[in-house]
């Protein structure tokens, strides 16, 4: 090579990375161009340089500022045979890689994922959430995601993550036999199994899982209605004690208002009639059928004596006692 050429070659003398957000490797366009001995390299916190030899890592620097050369590039040094030391350019791939925490990703079900619930039977769940990752082992990562390429950021490979998380969502989670509404009531727990779940996917292409969350997890709305009135149903209980607290919630809110026993009496009649007609509507009673016949009524010295007992029992005002003893004994004729 003449004089003239090796003045016109350019070479390189300066290596650094400003990454961009978002930007997990990158590699340094050198085209043809050879690096300097003696050339200053800089890494910055949170990357890491990889100079790469017929496609394999040789030497790698963290963090820090660095002249190439043979004492600080063994591997590469070896390979060269430069154990005389060099003086002269040299190539070589430079590759740098992100370290730092990728944060604020999405995941989601794009399909409901069948769940085998022991309780419920088979349930279609849907699920989303965030999560974030960085890249923890860059010989992995180089070979399985940047191979040639000049430049991957997150995405590039968010669906290949998603899928993963999908994927550990319907073998880690759904074949655990976990009951539904054990998962959904501590979140917490069914977040740190899923990221428990996807962690080895993660770490076959070099990344690690940081943090992992479920935001929510719902199922189909004619499922969650069916199970709402399953819940209504075992809140009820025993739909004889239902209709007596009825009744008596209606006792309790007439005696409040001002006809005062005859409230009682309005109230505790709505009571019985509300458990007559759920008793009526559990055994198959026709709604056509005839209505009891009304009770008769009560002597008015028998009433002022129950209304003395509601005075004891402090169910009744002194007042309101006067006022319905006047109104019984101008019956009596």
């Amino acid at each position: 090579m003449g004089i003239l050429d090796f003045l016109s070659k350019q070479f390189v003398d300066v290596i650094d990375w400003v990454e961009e957000p978002g930007q997990l490797g990158w590699r340094v366009p050198l085209a043809d161009r050879e690096i300097q001995n003696g050339a200053q390299l800089t890494v910055r916190e949170g990357q890491i340089a990889a100079f790469f030899n017929e496609g394999r890592i040789a030497d790698m620097f963290g963090p820090g500022l660095y002249t190439l050369d043979t004492a600080t590039m063994p591997l590469m040094t070896a390979i060269m045979n430069w154990d005389k030391g060099f003086k002269s350019p040299f190539k070589s791939d430079v590759y740098f890689f992100s370290e730092k925490e990728q944060i604020g990703l999405k995941w989601g079900t794009a399909q409901p994922v069948t769940l085998r619930d022991p309780e419920l039977g088979p349930l279609r769940v849907r699920a989303f959430g965030s999560y974030s990752f960085r890249v923890k082992d860059v010989a992995p990562f180089a070979s399985r995601i940047m191979g040639t390429l000049g430049e991957v950021k997150v995405s590039d490979i968010e669906p290949q993550l998603r899928a993963a998380i999908q994927t550990a969502l319907a073998t880690g989670v759904a074949g655990g036999g976990t009951a539904f509404l054990d998962l959904a009531a501590s979140q917490t727990a069914l977040s740190e199994a899923l990221k428990a779940a996807v962690t080895p996917a993660f770490a076959q292409w070099g990344l690690s899982v940081e943090s992992f969350f479920v935001e929510s997890l719902s199922l189909p709305e004619e499922v969650q209605k069916h199970l709402d009135k399953a819940s209504s149903m075992r809140v009820l209980g025993d739909l004889d004690r239902y209709a007596k607290f009825q009744a008596a919630e209606a006792i309790e809110t007439a005696a409040a208002q001002s006809d005062g026993v005859a409230g009682i009496g309005a109230g505790a009649a709505a009571g019985l009639a509300i458990g007559q007609a759920m008793t009526g509507a559990l055994g198959g009673v026709s709604s056509a059928a005839p209505a009891p016949a009304p009770t008769p009524a009560e002597d008015p010295f028998a009433l002022i004596e129950k209304l003395h007992k509601l005075l004891d029992m402090g169910a009744l005002t002194q007042a309101e006692f006067d006022a319905k003893k006047a109104e019984l004994l101008g019956r009596i004729r």
